[in-house]
């Protein structure tokens, strides 16, 4: 893992999703959609409402969108759409290992999709259980470092409020604490560090370890991202590449 910068990666990532705000509107109306539909439209009763809430707040997603998505979660519109929830496993250049979660009303249609993008992306779609051991399902929350004037107070507040652990990076320091404890944290440090933004802030799956690319074999990665992303029923799109 040496060199590897998580900092780097995330900024990446949220340009390219800067560049993609009104497909993950739509996105994250069906996510909103089925945990709505899961757990009930209670946020502070259904941990993945409130998460997938926070997300779209933190894009500027139109309050109309997302009431329009609860109320259909909740069947209080007129549409019987039922949306399926899979996982995909796989393998970009230089042997990347790459997760894909998608939620779609048409399984057939998504998993076609999702097998051109990799075959196209320089990749291919492996079986389940292929990559999926490599990844682990952690809550991280990151904040640049020249916003936090102490970080031995930082440290022992958030190992107090469920953190694991604290990785400081050259950029940012990473607080890492289990899907459980997320939102008790995420909630304890934004009334700790009032006023003070996080930079990045979930649950996501986290590789065990990652692969250094060429520059050739990184813009082949960053092909295969953009087209696994660019596909509404795409989700979230994981992988163990230092890009």
């Amino acid at each position: 893992m040496a060199g590897h910068s998580k900092w780097k990666n995330i900024q990446h990532r949220k340009g390219a999703q800067d560049a993609r705000r009104g497909k993950m509107f739509t996105k994250l109306a069906v996510e909103i959609t089925v945990a709505t539909r899961l757990s009930g439209k209670d946020p502070n009763a259904n941990p993945r409402l409130r998460l997938a809430l926070n997300k779209a707040r933190s894009i500027n997603m139109p309050a109309t969108n997302i009431e329009r998505a609860i109320k259909r979660g909740a069947g209080e519109l007129n549409e019987d759409v039922q949306f399926f929830e899979n996982v995909y496993e796989g393998y970009g250049p230089g042997g990347v290992a790459v997760l894909v979660e998608c939620l779609t009303d048409n399984v057939n249609r998504t998993v076609g999709e999702v097998r051109h993008a990799f075959t196209r992306g320089g990749g291919n779609l492996g079986t389940e259980g292929s990559v999926s051991w490599m990844f682990r399902t952690r809550g991280t929350i990151m904040y640049a470092k020249e916003k936090i004037a102490d970080f031995e107070s930082l440290f022992t507040f958030a190992l107090d409020n469920g953190a694991e652990d604290i990785v400081e990076e050259e950029e940012a320091y990473e607080i890492i604490c289990s899907p459980d404890t997320f939102n008790q944290l995420k909630t304890a440090l934004e009334e700790h560090l009032a006023g003070i933004e996080m930079d990045y802030a979930e649950v996501a799956r986290v590789p065990e370890n990652y692969v250094a690319l060429t520059e050739e074999q990184i813009e082949s990665m960053q092909k295969l991202i953009d087209l696994l992303e660019d596909k509404d029923d795409v989700q979230n799109v994981y992988h163990n590449a230092d890009i």
